[in-house]
């Protein structure tokens, strides 16, 4: 194989990837690159070496991501590859430039055979260290996430069963039971008090287009907020690790039946998620309000519900104020504070409460078309 002599004089520099997204990321590491050489090659895999190792297409056809980077200041050469050996697409392109430097980032997964790439021309293999990035790090698969993410997004009221979404907690045939409610939310209006119960951070993710049960995970608290704002409805969900859905509906039997009032202090459900409490009557609460909901019978939902407040407030949880109307209230997530969840019989009874309390507000079940 012909190949280009190598030239005392200009140093050659060799980085290779997909580069589907170009982003800030990208170019600082082009130009980190550059400053070692004086001449930079970009290969980038080819739409069906991207499909073959990885089973996804391009987000914009090759000749367009070719245009784009063959357009930076800093990139001398760009490169097509068609290879089909993993990690190495671009091993017949390399070979024939015989590079000065081969640069890979610090999270490179095929360094041994880069290297071994490297010997046969005699080319340097380089690490970049990780440098602080001028710019908030961004990944392709987040870009894909923030451009899919929702302009708006529900928040939710848990009804029965909190505690068993957090893994050490779950309890294997068990449940949780929650439903997405409105008025929805967006980056830009967020018409509900913060650190509130009603899964706000869960929704928070979502609009910013990140994965909100590992992150809640993360936290050392539950899935079932992200879980239910994401798929929206009246959802009952199976304890355990992971959310799995046993089934869900649209809740219109709640509507005109729901409110939530505000309690006057935020709370932290982190703070108090290792406080003792009995597990044992919220999975029996969980599976009264199951009951409920599969049946749309709004008194054995109550049920449920009103066995869930009882271990709130052998908790130490302060008893949330009567209200004229109500069937049954409870506090809404971990408690301490935030929102108070109150079901009533009908929508009559609910308007005449939220006209006699100012902090009471209707909220109505949402779910997805």
């Amino acid at each position: 194989m012909w190949r280009f002599p190598k030239n005392d004089i200009m140093k050659k520099v060799f980085v290779s990837g997909c580069y589907d997204i170009l982003h800030a990321g990208h170019l600082q590491f082009f130009e980190e690159a550059r400053s070692l050489g004086d001449y930079l090659i970009v290969s980038f895999a080819s739409a069906e070496v991207l499909w073959h190792h990885k089973r996804r297409k391009p987000s914009i056809p090759d000749e367009h991501k070719f245009a784009l980077l063959q357009g930076l200041r800093m990139v001398d050469e760009v490169i097509i590859t068609h290879g089909e050996e993993e990690g190495l697409d671009f091993k017949d392109e390399f070979l024939c430039a015989s590079p000065d430097f081969l640069i890979v980032t610090e999270d490179d997964k095929y360094g041994a055979l880069k290297r071994e790439l490297c010997g046969q021309v005699g080319a340097q293999y380089t690490v970049l260290p990780k440098t602080p990035p001028r710019f908030e790090p961004v990944s392709t698969s987040s870009i894909v996430r923030w451009v899919q993410a929702p302009t708006e997004a529900p928040l939710r009221v848990d009804f029965a069963g909190g505690w068993l979404d957090v893994p050490r907690f779950a309890r294997a045939g068990e449940y949780i039971v929650n439903c997405a409610i409105s008025p929805l939310v967006s980056l830009r209006e967020w018409p509900y008090e913060k650190q509130a119960g009603l899964g706000g951070s869960g929704a928070w993710a979502l609009l910013n287009g990140r994965d909100g049960v590992d992150s809640e995970i993360d936290l050392g608290v539950g899935w079932q907020d992200p879980a239910v704002i994401r798929e929206t409805g009246l959802c009952v969900w199976r304890s355990g690790p992971k959310p799995v859905l046993d089934f869900k509906q649209n809740g219109d039997f709640l509507t005109g039946c729901m409110a939530v009032l505000w309690t006057g202090k935020s709370h932290d459900t982190p703070g108090v998620a290792n406080l003792p409490r009995d597990y044992g009557r919220i999975a029996e609460s969980a599976r009264v309000a199951r009951e409920g909901a599969l049946h749309t019978d709004m008194s054995r939902l109550a049920e449920g519900v009103a066995l869930y407040h009882q271990t709130q407030l052998a908790e130490g949880m302060e008893p949330l104020p009567e209200i004229a109307g109500e069937i049954t209230r409870k506090y809404c997530g971990g408690g301490y504070g935030g929102y108070g969840l109150y079901l009533f019989k009908d929508s009559a009874a609910r308007a005449a409460a939220i006209a006699a309390h100012e902090n009471l507000r209707a909220v109505e079940p949402f779910c997805r078309v």
